[in-house]
């Protein structure tokens, strides 16, 4: 609207081109900065919302070697380490609803420092991880940066102290945690 009312009063829009440059450097910037994983919705309530809390409280420091960072939004269900780009970031989320590859009889765990992980390879070769025998689902996503080719989830093994010391297992042939 504003191009038409601009052309009819007969002003030039020189100021146009250096708008559209400003405006593409506000995405960009908009895009570089670290935004953390998006917080479960619905989120966590009651029990689960006590047990991701506890988590959050005990997670470590570094993640396949890369650094705690804050996430924004900041929340007690919600970590990431890394520099925050998506190729070189793993996010956590607590609380998160129950995964549709759940519902397929034919998805795998893998047991990770005493942690059961369903993995689902994503789009761009990263790996999403969530607990099956939890009283909360915990989703890792590892970039294919991390996961590599052969979806590695090695990175996982820091986390397994603190799942297990905040949220226990509900498998009834686990007795690791």
């Amino acid at each position: 609207m504003t191009f038409l009312f601009l052309r009819r009063t007969g002003r030039r829009l020189a100021g146009l081109p250096a708008a559209a440059l400003l405006c593409t450097a506000v995405a960009c910037s908009a895009a570089d900065r670290a935004a953390g994983p998006a917080v479960p919705s619905p989120p966590p309530t009651g029990r689960q919302a006590a047990l991701c809390r506890d988590l959050h409280r005990e997670l470590p420091g570094s993640v396949g070697g890369l650094e705690r960072r804050s996430t924004d939004p900041a929340s007690d269900f919600t970590a990431a380490w890394g520099d925050g780009s998506a190729e070189n970031t793993i996010t956590l989320r607590c609380g998160v609803p129950r995964p549709r590859i759940f519902d397929d009889p034919a998805t795998g765990s893998a047991v990770v420092d005493g942690v059961s992980w369903a993995p689902e390879r994503l789009r761009g070769g990263g790996v999403r991880c969530t607990t099956p025998l939890r009283p909360v689902y915990i989703e890792v996503t590892l970039p294919g940066k991390v996961a590599g080719d052969g979806g590695d989830m090695s990175a996982l093994v820091d986390l397994a102290a603190a799942v297990k010391k905040t949220v226990p297992s509900l498998d009834p042939e686990d007795t690791r945690s």
